[in-house]
Parts: structure tokens; C-alpha cells; sequence
């Protein structure tokens, strides 16, 4: 799993974007409902380290597939708003799939190639 850019890149984005949701339900109870802040100690620091981990899969992975410069930015600074890493995730799945070549159509049965 962790040999593969693009798919390490996609995984933390998805738990990414997921400690966002822990974190701003944990501070709507801390300041909001039940003045706890019980669920910000438990999210907060997991939603560090996978905000650092989406910043670093996102360096890899932009060195990997020679990316520029405002690509580059441009996903860093959708890793502040909630859930915009996986909105940036899915532009550059597509982007990549788009670039990639299709395969050449297969013969059809019952020709002889030469």
C-alpha cells in the first residue's frame, strides 16, 4: 500500500477529511452542547498527525508526477478547509486518468496477425 503515491495520497485524504468531521463534532460538544472537551483532546492530536501525513503524501506524490508549483499549493491549502482534500483528491484522480493513454483495442477473433 505504501509503495503506491497516488493511493496513499487518497487514503489520507479520506481520514483526513474524516478527523476534520471527529474534530468539529468534538468542538461543537466542547462549546456548544456539553462544555466537555474531552472529544478536542482525542481529535485534535489525531487530526495533526494526519493533517502533517496529507501534507507529506502530498509532497511525494506531487514529486512523483512532476507536479508545479500552484498544483502543489493549491493542495496544501485544501487541507485547511474541511473536506476540500478529498474534493482536491478526486480533481487529481481524474486528471490522472484522463492523461493516461488507452490501450490499444484487441484483434478481433479469428484474425491472423503477420
Amino acid at each position: 500500500m505504501f509503495r503506491d503515491p497516488a493511493r496513499t495520497f487518497r487514503l489520507t485524504a479520506v481520514a483526513e477529511a474524516f478527523s476534520w468531521l471527529g474534530l468539529l463534532i468534538s468542538m461543537l460538544f466542547k462549546y456548544a452542547l456539553a462544555h466537555n472537551p474531552i472529544g478536542v483532546k482525542v481529535f485534535g492530536p489525531i487530526h495533526g498527525m494526519l493533517f502533517i501525513a496529507y501534507l507529506a503524501t502530498l509532497l511525494w506524490l506531487s514529486r512523483r508526477e512532476r507536479w508545479g508549483l500552484p498544483r502543489l499549493v493549491v493542495g496544501a491549502a485544501a487541507a485547511v478547509p474541511p473536506f476540500t482534500s478529498v474534493i482536491f483528491e478526486r480533481w487529481v484522480a481524474r486528471r490522472r486518468a484522463a492523461s493516461v493513454p488507452a490501450a490499444p483495442a484487441p484483434a478481433p477473433v479469428g484474425t491472423a496477425s503477420r
